[in-house]
């Protein structure tokens, strides 16, 4: 704990919790794109709830409201739909006649739905620094010179690019460029399985938790078969021989929320509540992954809920606001539903989709002005749609 000193001492030492708050201290598991510790704050104007319904009414059909699963409560409560990124995506573009799609999520969502709607719909972000720091792991230029390693390395004819549907449009465009497919957490191993069909290896991007969770837990792969490729160091830190032996190339990324799960988190909820579930997303870490009871998406955890019994307890391993609102809703089923680690994190990145912003977006647009409307250009458009569409023939 750090101590402020003067010449008149204190009387009054600010606590660990203050000084992070006031940062001036950190949570040294924490890095960018997590939130820790505490709540989030409410909004401070009480007529934003009769605002954003106002708003909404008036724009009636006109606007069509994507909640992402990891969304505040006060956010979700103005949802047309909720669901994961894809899903949200795909029911954008089974809405041709909104004109506005307002996509509360974070920037590769509202790419996808950019590329999967209509050229007269205009997808919105309340907030344009709601990014990802998955999808910022890999940038363009560096998965680029990472091609032009795999080239030299003779392996790149022989090399499948599968990128997580949590990478930017340039991302998903250099895959669908390069003969790859795009996945999601649920079809992991199908996106998987058609790659190994048309080449020898696979390069995963940017997520190398799931790639590698999928490739060994789902395939019966060896922890041997994958090489980490690091975009910050000379031929990504491998060797020639590390490449050609390599079934599965990982990229250096991973998600800062989810990446934050231990095997401690799950020794721990388990002395604390005997007989219970832990149930975690793929893109934890590996160890924490064959600790778990279950594993799957986001879909997955929420259904796997919906089916328990009564009396049952679980703890789950993905972003808090989702957490919440399971155990809130289940409580009156009697089933307990706790969130893996004992620290309070949220993805920051995605809280910034708070009410103020959606209220501000869907006043703007009620009054005629469009807001930070995301465009994805034709081309990139073009080869992202191209490695989206085979995903969905898988």
């Amino acid at each position: 704990m750090r101590v402020v000193t003067t010449a008149q001492p204190l009387d009054v030492q600010p606590t660990p919790l203050a000084l992070l708050l006031l940062g001036r201290e950190a949570d040294p598991k924490s890095e960018r794109g997590v939130e820790c510790p505490g709540d989030l704050p409410s909004p401070s104007d009480p007529n934003l709830v009769a605002r954003a319904r106002a708003a909404k009414e008036k724009l009636g059909d006109k606007v069509f409201i994507l909640g992402h699963h990891y969304q505040r409560d006060e956010v979700i409560e103005f949802a047309d739909v909720t669901g994961d990124s894809f899903k949200l995506a795909k029911d954008a573009a089974a809405r041709p006649e909104a004109e506005y799609i307002v996509f509360c999520g974070v920037h590769f969502m509202a790419e996808s739905a950019d590329i999967l709607t209509s050229d007269d719909q205009k997808v919105v972000l309340p907030d344009l620094a709601a990014g990802c720091s998955m999808a910022d792991m890999a940038t363009a230029e560096q998965v680029a010179e990472c091609w032009d390693v795999l080239t030299e390395a003779g392996i790149a004819g022989t090399t499948v690019p599968v990128s997580y549907m949590n990478s930017s449009a340039d991302i998903k465009a250099f895959t669908g460029k390069h003969g790859g497919t795009i996945c999601t957490s649920s079809n992991a191993k199908t996106a998987l399985e058609w790659a190994f069909e048309q080449g020898e290896k696979v390069l995963f991007l940017p997520d190398q938790h799931l790639g590698r969770n999928t490739a060994v837990r789902d395939m019966g792969m060896s922890l041997d078969d994958c090489v980490l490729y690091n975009p910050h160091k000379p031929n990504g830190g491998l060797t020639v021989e590390q490449l050609r032996n390599a079934k599965m190339i990982l990229w250096r990324g991973h998600c800062s929320v989810h990446g934050r799960f231990s095997v401690d988190s799950v020794n721990d909820v388990r002395a604390r509540i005997p007989g219970v579930n832990v149930l975690v997303h793929p893109e934890c870490k590996h160890e924490v992954v064959a600790a778990a009871d279950y594993v799957g998406s986001t879909e997955y955890i929420i259904k796997a809920l919906e089916a328990a019994p009564a009396g049952s307890k679980w703890a789950i391993g993905t972003e808090l606001n989702l957490v919440r609102r399971l155990a809130n809703r289940f409580a009156a089923q009697d089933k307990e539903v706790v969130f893996l680690d004992k620290t309070v994190c949220f993805c920051s990145t995605m809280n910034r989709i708070d009410l103020p912003h959606l209220v501000w977006t869907l006043e703007s647009l009620a009054e005629g002005n469009l807001v930070n409307q995301i465009q994805v250009d034709k081309e990139t458009e073009s080869f992202a749609k191209l490695a989206l569409e085979r995903m969905l023939a898988l």
